[in-house]
């Protein structure tokens, strides 16, 4: 029964019964437009009072919704503040961890390895293997313990940098095994000989990686000492459970057996004859003296006494940078003893920089004060790490640091080494900055010394001027003053780096006499000599600010010494700067003055050139690409057209190798050409160069389906001009585009489907008011397109069919009396028209439908039975419903579709039940059982 049905059907088709549907298409229109009415209420205007009500009501309700914005209640503030209570040492404590294992990370990437480091034979245990070590007698390492004279009779030996740090961490893991071995005499040894080795300053640049590795196997034992008294506080012998110490635990809660044991670690710490080692290891267990003293950080300004005992000024250093840590695990704190180190700091700075000196000896100086440096700036981050801080508390520690001899002469003329100075102005705290900038500006100018840039604090009181409000007196003078301050710095990188921090601060208060001072000097200073790199980064610093800032480039383009100082730039901060003027000209408008049109040209060249396309990926030169392309499209020369084209040229021969540009050539050409057309035919030669141009540039377009594109553009505008011998051949060229398309030819790997549907069935929109040639076939680029979807293996089915429905619709509408849409100019005759009465057009006209309709039909049938097969059915069937009179012979091809849309699909399938309504409102009221008598 199937077969003879398919039979009839292929019988049907063949024969070809069937007629278009006439279409009025103003009535249809008019039909469609969507009927207005008023509103009660303006959707922009505020709620209506009962609206409100509402709100308050459901604020006032039994809501178990929990609003993350809503203010806490009393009940909730208590129970927050008391967690918080409850937290804050826990808290403290990890964000201290955090901290000091950040700290630590900066330390070694800031002095990297040496590759080879000479070592003092005390470090011999780092030279043999941790194997060697446990398999030697104890008696040699208690000789080492004991006997500090042996150490300067030995030899120094030579290690690679990187075996040593792997000689620690097998030290590290010794020490760990033998204490969980119960072996804490062999741990604690083993520890002493790690604390030993901070002792050797030998090699100055590789001390930073040894304080590093070494304190963290200090950090170990001490929490392993720390677990094991707490263990013995809360277990008896046997193991019974006697207590769980709180946080913040008195010495009455800690049994004998307990504190017994501590005192022992003390008093083995307390026996160690070197005095370096000593502290570290009395450090490492300092968390501990909680067990014996309630106020144990008493102790701490003792173990500062000791560090002045520390002759070294990198390893006294050091030794209190690791103070300052271990200080932050006590639950309560001050900072004198940390105020103390900073000005035992000083004092050693002082008398090591005041040392007389020759050129390799103020080298050694210069890399001793960068290696000091960073204890300096975590202890002083440990002073003002209390944010809570009053005024007074500050100002007594700024006395107590030496920076007054009282409180009316705090920020005087007292001298302060300007490493010191530097971290100090990093930690104050903003309100106490804001109330003595002029003060700080005169502590720097008395802080000179040649070790530390001073244009670096300078620098650092911009950025904290920056984020305070001062009153704009105050800041007018501290400018004022910084700027005569570096006028006399020749350096251009120290002139940089002074003028980039008060940047902000000119340009936002409008201080337009001190920008045009710091863009002389700059001028002055980077004209005829080298930029280096560092210098270029603080250019780009100062330039990026600047473009900023302006909203307008006529104004950044207007300021003295601007495009100076923009051509002494190159490489990578060039291009940045390039990029960021690019895309400030074209955010505004179009451009229109010659002048900056031929800078931005320039600019667009210099960014162009440094473009190496064969070696950069995609992404890292889609931004600057996607800059010139709207830099061109964003131009317009107003009436001056031709010059507008000659640009246009100009530019495909600057920028011939950015594809993505070739596109915005084409489409600006065509918007030219449009332009001209709105002024009459008084254009028409101009007209014709823009479609040229087009036609030439459009071939070397890489992507077929962008060639496409930019044809049909370009064959509608040639339309629109009348031209229709032109528009002829660019559809032509447009559908020979599709046929050299091929995935197999390495072009392209993947295809847009969806944008290669909808270019094509643009197509067939613009064939609707192309007029047809008798000579050549009327049906010409129809059947152009019907060949082409046969031919094409990358056409999916889904293209396939709605192809053959587009080329259905194309020529049901060739086939009204009155087409829908006309060409721009009124002398291009439409089809209605030019064959109105003619029998062959329709002829014509009718053979292609059918043949179109027997491709249609004969790929439906061949598809597998899926759901998308079914879907495409139904697209079919409403095609065919809508372009043809539904008749006996119709209503058969729809049955056929119908019934294979309903097996895939099903017959509850909305689009299938609503594909029914549709046909069934096609037919007379009389043939309107039909179809649902065939379907049931």
């Amino acid at each position: 029964m199937m077969e003879l049905k398919d039979r009839r059907l292929r019988s049907r088709t063949s024969g070809f019964r069937m007629e278009f549907r006439r279409r009025d298409y103003s009535a249809e229109e008019q039909g469609h437009v969507l009927r207005r009415s008023l509103s009660d209420h303006h959707p922009l205007l505020p709620p209506s009072p009962s609206f409100n009500n509402q709100v308050v009501d459901e604020k006032n309700g039994n809501n178990d919704f929990y609003d993350p914005l809503r203010g806490l209640n009393a009940e909730d503030s208590a129970s927050v503040e008391e967690k918080d209570n409850n937290n804050n040492n826990n808290n403290n404590s990890q964000v201290s961890s955090k901290e000091w294992t950040s700290f630590k990370r900066f330390l070694m990437q800031k002095f990297p390895v040496s590759k080879m480091i000479s070592i003092a034979s005390m470090s011999d245990v780092i030279i043999k293997s941790s194997t060697s070590f446990r398999k030697s007698s104890e008696s040699s390492h208690l000789e080492e313990v004991d006997d500090p004279q042996r150490i300067s009779q030995e030899d120094v030996k030579v290690i690679t940098g990187h075996e040593y740090v792997s000689r620690l961490h097998e030290l590290k893991d010794e020490i760990n095994r033998a204490w969980h071995a119960e072996d804490r005499v062999t741990a604690l040894k083993l520890t002493i000989q790690v604390a030993k080795l901070l002792m050797d300053t030998s090699v100055l640049q590789f001390y930073p990686t040894l304080f590093v590795l070494a304190t963290d196997v200090l950090d170990m034992l001490g929490d392993m000492v720390w677990k094991r008294i707490q263990q013995k506080a809360e277990f008896s012998e046997d193991g019974t459970f006697l207590c769980s110490l709180p946080e913040d635990f008195k010495t009455s809660d800690i049994c004998s057996d307990a504190k017994e044991t501590c005192n022992n670690w003390f008093c083995k710490v307390g026996s160690i004859r070197e005095l370096l080692p000593r502290i570290y290891l009395e450090l490492a267990i300092f968390p501990c003296w909680r067990f014996l003293l309630d106020k144990p950080q008493d102790s701490l300004q003792r173990l500062v006494m000791m560090a002045r005992g520390v002759v070294d000024p990198l390893a006294s250093t050091y030794c209190r940078l690791y103070m300052a840590h271990c200080a932050r695990k006590l639950p309560l704190s001050d900072i004198g003893h940390l105020v103390t180190c900073v000005n035992d700091t000083k004092i050693l700075l002082m008398r090591h920089l005041s040392a007389r000196e020759d050129g390799h000896f103020s080298d050694k100086k210069r890399v001793l004060v960068s290696l000091m440096e960073p204890s300096i700036e975590y202890i002083m981050k440990c002073i003002f790490e209390n944010t809570s801080q009053s005024q007074r508390q500050v100002d007594s520690v700024l006395l107590e640091l030496g920076l007054g001899r009282n409180q009316e002469d705090l920020y005087g003329s007292s001298p302060c080494v300007s490493l010191v100075l530097h971290h100090l102005l990093k930690e104050l705290p903003t309100e106490v900055i804001r109330s003595n900038f002029v003060g700080i500006l005169h502590l720097i100018e008395c802080s000179q010394d040649h070790y530390f840039d001073q244009c670096l604090n300078y620098r650092l009181l911009g950025f904290r001027l920056s984020e305070s409000r001062s009153k704009l007196e105050i800041v007018y003078s501290v400018v004022d003053k910084v700027i005569q301050a570096v006028a006399q710095y020749d350096r251009l990188d120290q002139y940089l780096r002074v003028v980039d921090a008060y940047m902000d601060i000119v340009l936002q208060n409008q201080m337009d006499n001190h920008l045009k001072t710091i863009l002389e000097g700059i001028s002055k200073r980077a004209c005829h000599k080298e930029i280096h790199e560092d210098e270029l980064e603080s250019l780009e610093s100062i330039l990026m600010k600047l473009l900023s800032h302006f909203t307008d480039l006529n104004d950044v383009l207007a300021l003295d010494h601007f495009l100076e100082i923009l051509d002494v730039m190159f490489g990578n901060p060039r291009s940045n700067i390039n990029m960021h003027i690019l895309s400030m000209a074209t955010r505004t408008g179009y451009l229109h003055d010659l002048s900056t049109i031929q800078l931005l040209f320039e600019i667009s060249q210099s960014l162009h050139d440094v473009i190496d396309f064969g070696s950069m990926k995609d992404d890292e030169y889609q931004q600057p690409l996607r800059l010139i392309s709207r830099f061109v499209e964003m131009v317009d020369y107003g009436t001056e057209m031709e010059q507008h084209l000659m640009f246009l040229v100009e530019c495909r021969g600057a920028f011939g190798s950015i594809n993505e540009l070739k596109e915005t050539l084409v489409h600006s050409s065509n918007c030219l050409a449009i332009k001209a057309l709105k002024d009459g035919r008084k254009h028409l030669t101009f007209v014709k160069s823009c479609i040229a141009f087009s036609e030439v540039t459009i071939p070397s377009v890489l992507e077929h389906v962008v060639q496409f594109n930019l044809y049909i553009e370009t064959a509608e505008v040639a339309l629109l001009g009348g031209l229709v011998s032109h528009s002829d051949g660019l559809v032509v060229s447009a559908i020979n585009c599709l046929e050299c398309f091929d995935l197999t030819d390495g072009s392209r790997t993947s295809i847009d489907a969806g944008g290669m549907l909808s270019s094509i069935q643009k197509l067939c929109s613009l064939l609707v008011m192309f007029p047809g040639n008798p000579d050549e076939g009327i049906t010409r680029f129809p059947n152009s397109i019907l060949s082409l979807i046969n031919s094409k293996s990358w056409m999916t089915p889904r293209m396939k069919i709605r192809l053959f429905c587009g080329i259905i619709l194309l020529l049901a509408t060739l086939s009204q009396n009155k087409l829908p849409y006309y060409p721009y100019r009124a002398e291009i005759t439409g089809n209605d028209l030019l064959f109105f009465g003619d029998p062959s057009y329709m002829h014509e006209i009718a053979a292609l439908s059918e043949c179109v309709l027997q491709n249609l039909i004969s790929f439906i049938e061949q598809e597998p039975p899926k759901a998308a097969h079914g879907t495409m059915a139904l697209e079919a069937c409403n095609c065919i419903a809508s372009a043809f009179v539904v008749c006996q012979d119709t209503l058969e091809v729809c049955w056929k579709l119908i019934e294979i849309g309903r097996l895939c699909l099903g017959a509850d399938d909305r689009y299938l039940q609503s594909t029914i309504k549709y046909v069934n409102e096609q037919l007379p009221t009389s043939e309107k059982a039909f179809l649902a008598l065939g379907i049931e």
